[in-house]
């Protein structure tokens, strides 16, 4: 596996590059070793999730759990392309508030590790798009909050625009960063 970092050189977000072996049948790869993570101090994921989306222009997200239920994401997408985003809300970090983001495509078979303290999103590039991510913490509902993904203050470069894009409620009514106040406390995130 390749782990470099990402194009803004935010700390910790990497991009994961499996070794694909092809021939006249298909091609496999490994997607995640959990050795390999533990030599570069990489968390160990405790729960699979997937997701489809019928239409391009779909966008999910800004998304994460606060702690003590924080969670990692290791993102690939089986079908399809994405424009996936990691935005940095770790208490203290200088990169506080800023975004960086990869098109990843099934084809590619790139993915990106999200470590725990960002909020994360995508949007789909084509119709059909499937994705697949690891977490590193159980889904805890209670400790789910939220960021739209349009706020001016972190100024997202999405490849839709905003009225155009397709939302849930859930995620159009997300609050802006700057209105999460003390509901959004990161502090104890590693």
């Amino acid at each position: 596996m390749r782990f470099t970092a990402t194009p803004l050189a935010i700390p910790d977000v990497m991009l994961v590059g499996p070794h694909r072996f092809a021939d006249s049948r298909g091609y496999f790869m490994v997607t995640y070793e959990a050795t390999e993570f533990r030599r570069l101090g990489l968390p160990e994921f405790v729960q699979d999730n997937q997701a489809s989306s019928v239409l391009a222009g779909t966008l999910r997200g800004l998304h994460l759990q606060r702690p003590p239920h924080a969670q990692g994401k290791l993102v690939r997408v089986l079908k399809g392309a994405i424009f996936d985003v990691a935005v940095d809300l770790r208490d203290g970090s200088p990169t506080f508030g800023r975004w960086v983001a990869a098109t990843l495509t099934a084809q590619s078979a790139e993915q990106i590790f999200v470590p725990r303290g960002f909020a994360h999103g995508y949007c789909t590039l084509e119709d059909d798009t499937e994705i697949a991510y690891k977490v590193d913490n159980a889904y805890a509902p209670q400790a789910e909050v939220g960021i739209l993904f349009s706020d001016p203050a972190i100024g997202i470069d999405w490849p839709v625009a905003a009225t155009a894009a397709i939302l849930s409620d859930k995620d159009r009514a997300l609050p802006l960063l700057k209105d999460l106040g003390d509901a959004f406390p990161l502090r104890g995130v590693p």
